[in-house]
């Protein structure tokens, strides 16, 4: 039997370091929080290759004494616990007493801090959890932290990071997460010594909120104005129905001082926009909220992005009342309410809403012809590379614009040509045969976006071209769009384009993932493609012939038919003639 022993120190820390370490954006995140505790008014962030090679946090706090600097790095030590009561209560940021550990654990790590009252600061180093004896040393006041080579020492947890531009698009999000909770404090962050953003400090929330997502968002913004019901404070703003996106990684939460992921806010939130989304769209948000620490448990999670509220139904209650009141229901609601249909077909997004324009598309397709009326069909010019394997169909009308009548061997058959379209294009796009047209724009137009979502459309640039954009990064987080497929109007590229992305994000991964990925994004592009577009009955032989050539030609990539049968026994019974 193998024998107990106590782990080593550094062994320890090492151990401790997957908890609390998972890539460098949690680094950034323990010591920009550690910053934020020790009073900060600017901090400044710079990583090179995604933050492997380099992370550099600085800032202007209190600083540390060398006796606290040396204590620092021992596990368990901390200046924000004294007792199990303060868990109760906890107001600060880092209070867990191994951040620090367990990042020097696994790197090469170099801290220097001076307080204001002293003459000269102190340095610590540590490679690899070996610490070397502290020394003085000409500091600014406050604390500056270096990471090296992270996971040098750990080269298994090493593999698992993924690409230097995702790492840094990761730390840059975390990075903006505590800039919008914290707007009184300046934010600097350089990548590979280049400024990503250089965000002043303003008591505004609102100016820092435009400053990081863009002038166009900036000027929708809806102010949630301060509410307070029984100790609960909540302020922030909120986005139309417009902008709402696929998931919640677009929504905002802030806790006394804490980004926190909590899906009671999130359902409070869609609630409160009463309906006027579609399925699976979350509202774009951005919400403070200030209660007693007593109500709530951060320490769910080593992260501590995970809240637990001792009444999570009055939390809800009270962000529906806040956000439907900075809505004005009477007026906002009304705006941006959907038709009644909840969730469209695909042969419902063909056929536009207003009862004239599908009259004259009617009359149009059919010619003001009988529905059974046949109609007579030129043989079918087969080329020789798209020979037509499927059954033979004879065309004998159209209903309601919305499918056409076939008649095969074995009774009726209804066409829905949007289906089919969507299979098609969905096919062609997975195999590379052709993309969406494109329409080149006269003016381009620069997006302004989040950066994980940049990083997504700058790592699959190719996927989008195939989708008909032409885009290229403008630096920063600003995007410049010259064309959009053609099926698109310059004022949808936006959502659009963000719902490819999170098309992307939501299945992304390595092997089999990535395939699936693209699966996604290529039947999102194939649906849009065919939205409001017309057809008739001349080009319905052609639709059957390219739909024929697909691997599965009865389906479209939502899994729903392109083709339903009525047998002719079926029809029979339905008459009483069985």
């Amino acid at each position: 039997m193998p024998v107990v022993e106590v782990m080593s120190e550094t062994l320890a820390s090492q151990v401790a370091a997957g908890e609390v370490i998972e890539r460098p954006a949690s680094v950034i995140k323990e010591l920009v929080e550690n910053s934020i505790d020790a009073g900060a008014r600017k901090i400044e962030v710079e990583i090179q290759r995604g933050g492997i090679a380099l992370m550099r946090v600085r800032d202007d706090g209190c600083g540390m004494s060398p006796g606290d600097a040396a204590r620092s790095l021992e596990r368990h030590a901390t200046s924000k616990l004294r007792s199990s009561d303060d868990l109760n209560g906890i107001l600060t940021l880092g209070f867990r007493g191994e951040a620090l550990p367990s990042i020097a654990s696994v790197s090469r790590f170099t801290m220097t801090s001076r307080e204001a009252d002293a003459v000269e600061g102190t340095e610590v180093r540590v490679d690899g959890g070996n610490a070397h004896n502290p020394r003085a040393i000409g500091c600014p006041v406050g604390t500056s932290i270096e990471v090296r080579d992270l996971f040098f020492n750990v080269p298994a947890r090493k593999k698992f990071l993924k690409a230097e531009s995702t790492e840094a698009a990761h730390i840059e999000h975390q990075l903006r997460l505590h800039a919008l909770c914290a707007p009184e404090i300046g934010w600097v962050l350089r990548k590979d010594n280049r400024v990503s953003f250089d965000l002043p400090a303003t008591a505004d929330r609102r100016v820092r909120i435009e400053a990081m997502t863009g002038a166009e968002s900036g000027r929708s913004l809806i102010e949630v104005p301060r509410y307070e019901e029984r100790g609960l404070v909540i302020e922030g703003a909120v986005l139309p129905s417009d902008f709402a996106r696929r998931g919640r990684k677009h929504q905002y939460v802030f806790l006394n001082g804490r980004p926190v992921e909590d899906s009671v806010i999130s359902r409070a939130l869609r609630e409160a926009f009463k309906g006027s989304l579609s399925d699976g769209l979350q509202p774009a948000a951005w919400l403070w909220l200030t209660m007693d620490p007593t109500l709530v448990d951060v320490n769910v999670h080593p992260a501590k992005r995970e809240v637990r509220f001792r009444d999570a139904s009055q939390v809800r209650i009270a962000i529906i009342d806040a956000v439907e009141r900075a809505l004005c229901p009477g007026e906002v609601i009304k705006e941006v309410v959907l038709p009644p249909t909840r969730v469209s077909t695909p042969s419902e997004a063909v056929i536009a809403p207003v009862k004239e324009s599908q009259e004259s598309s009617r009359q149009q397709t059919v010619e003001s012809k009988p529905f059974w009326q046949h109609e007579s069909q030129p043989e079918l010019d087969v080329q020789e590379e798209k020979v037509f394997k499927g059954p033979q169909f004879r065309i004998i009308g159209a209903l309601s614009n919305l499918y056409a009548l076939l008649e095969g061997d074995e009774g009726l058959v209804l066409l829905s040509p949007s289906s089919g379209r969507e299979r098609i294009i969905y096919e062609k796009l997975l195999a590379k045969e052709e993309g969406i047209a494109s329409q080149g724009l006269l003016v381009p137009v620069l997006l302004e976006l989040d950066a994980r979502d940049v990083d997504v459309l700058m790592r699959h640039q190719e996927h989008f071209e195939d989708a008909g954009f032409s885009l290229e990064s403008f630096g920063g987080n600003t995007v410049q769009i010259s064309g959009i497929p053609s099926f698109l109007k310059v004022g949808e590229a936006r959502a659009f384009l963000t719902d490819l992305v999170d098309s992307i994000i939501d299945r992304e991964g390595t092997g089999r993932v990535k395939r699936m990925a693209y699966e996604g994004f290529a039947a999102k592009v194939a649906e849009a493609g065919v939205k409001q577009k017309s057809w008739q009955l001349s080009e319905i032989d052609g639709l059957l012939a390219d739909l024929f050539q697909c691997d599965l030609p009865y389906c479209d990539p939502s899994g729903r038919p392109t083709l339903v049968q009525i047998s002719r026994q079926e029809l029979e019974r339905k008459f009483g003639k069985s």
